[in-house]
């Protein structure tokens, strides 16, 4: 399994097939090149690009899309390759296996309301990554290898995020949802997950593969 991380919450997953997850309005378009499924978390513009979709739609009629139904429903165009998900599915996309967690995402502020929000546990026959979405839901029953982590956003604190890999306890993590963060700021955030966490972190630029 190679994993690349291209900007904010976009992830490519090639071996068995390309499966990618998020492919969002922050993230390159080419991270859907040749791609054989899409896993959506939520239906935030950061996290789901329709444009994007369309266009690799265009390019690949037989693409298979995942996402909850309060996604999808509001994306009827994707109806005839699309797949409705809620936490505790499990499935096959791409020639991998994926189980679904989670159920809503982060509080943003109590005068807004929540949405669907959903994590992937996507795993090879010798690995696994988990993906959360905007949530910090561990998942359960399960060793986690290589695990993705928010950074930053409107619904987090750093806080939140160290104690969220210290929860999940995974071989090695990585950053996730970095791109409203300067430089600046995500050394600093940084500092904190490499001292604090638990285990190995980094924080990788977009178009970095991981082995």
């Amino acid at each position: 399994m190679r994993i690349t991380k291209f900007t904010h919450s976009c992830l490519r997953v090639e071996g068995a097939g390309v499966l990618v997850v998020d492919p969002g309005a922050f993230s390159e378009r080419s991270a859907l090149d040749g791609a054989d499924a899409v896993l959506i978390t939520h239906e935030h513009i950061d996290h789901l690009d329709p444009a994007a979709l369309t266009e690799a739609f265009g390019k690949n009629p037989g693409l298979r899309l995942y996402a909850h139904a309060d996604v999808l429903v509001q994306h009827p165009e994707f109806a005839p390759t699309a797949t409705a998900v809620e936490p505790g599915d499990e499935f096959e996309a791409a020639g991998y296996r994926v189980r679904v967690h989670g159920g809503q995402h982060a509080v943003i502020h109590p005068d807004i309301p929540r949405i669907a929000n959903v994590g992937y546990l996507i795993a090879d026959e010798t690995t696994n990554l988990y993906h959360p979405g905007d949530s910090f839901t561990v998942p359960e029953d399960t060793t986690v290898d290589t695990l993705f982590a928010p950074l930053n956003a409107p619904w987090m604190k750093l806080a939140e995020s160290i104690d969220f890999v210290r929860a999940v306890q995974p071989g090695r993590a990585y950053a996730l949802h970095d791109f409203l963060l300067t430089e600046t700021g995500a050394r600093i955030s940084d500092q904190h997950l490499e001292r604090l966490s638990g285990t190995k972190y980094a924080h990788v630029a977009p178009g970095t593969t991981i082995a």
